[in-house]
């Protein structure tokens, strides 16, 4: 399979192994859903589309180098588009390209967390690291999430994130486009907490509940250390 394939459920995708959104029989591998399936080292996962994301201006987003080409990167955004990060949107600095390897700044694989400057018709979509918030996110974890989840993550004014942030004492980064970048000594915690939000992010008094969850887990974390 090249690239990513409109499916619907029960379509054939290929052998090998099933992964999220799919699921084998006799060998092969079907689709679950409606919705974007690819295939990474053999395994097939289907994207259903009701938790695609779909960019828009202005939206930050958490991305990972999936190409290098001359004066740009090429970025997965977790979406059907792929984004353009062009080098002159990336640094001030000035690069001669004849002498420069553009992996010494991004490598492949890299996880990045940038702006979306510009999107085209065609949805050709452009990034730009240009804010003071954009950066390259080194090490930590990243999470997946329903982008239409989002907002319960972040919750009002950044006070859900902020609380989690806080209590783990950890650095999250919240793309709006479903992933979730987590780093620190509690990042499991911390992830745990993020994963419950979007599995009861319809449940009323959501905040209290996260933050008895995490004073209970980190309670038991300390707990664990005194006994070490």
């Amino acid at each position: 399979m090249n690239g990513r394939k409109l499916v619907i459920p029960g379509d054939l995708l290929g052998k090998g192994r099933a992964g999220h959104g799919a699921y084998e029989y006799d060998d092969d591998v079907f689709s679950k859903h409606v919705g974007l399936a690819e295939e990474k080292n053999g395994m097939f996962f289907v994207i259903p589309l009701s938790g695609i994301y779909n960019p828009k201006r202005g939206d930050g987003v958490v991305g990972k180098i999936e190409d290098v080409i001359f004066s740009k990167w090429l970025i997965d955004i977790n979406s059907p588009y792929q984004a353009v990060l062009p080098l002159s949107e990336a640094t001030e600095d000035f690069i001669d390209l004849t002498k420069t390897d553009l992996t010494k700044y991004l490598d492949y694989n890299d996880m990045v967390f940038a702006e979306i400057s510009s999107i085209s018709k065609t949805k050709n979509v452009q990034l730009s690291m240009r804010n003071r918030k954009c950066r390259k996110l080194k090490g930590g974890r990243i999470i997946k999430v329903t982008p239409a989840k989002v907002p319960r993550i972040i919750g009002k004014g950044g006070s859900m994130v902020e609380m989690i942030k806080n209590m783990t004492e950890t650095q999250i980064v919240v793309g709006q486009n479903g992933l979730v970048w987590v780093k620190g000594e509690n990042e499991d915690i911390a992830a745990e907490a993020v994963m419950t939000i979007e599995e009861k992010s319809h449940v009323s008094g959501l905040t209290n509940y996260i933050k008895d969850m995490l004073e209970n887990l980190m309670k038991d974390r300390i707990a664990e250390g005194e006994k070490l």
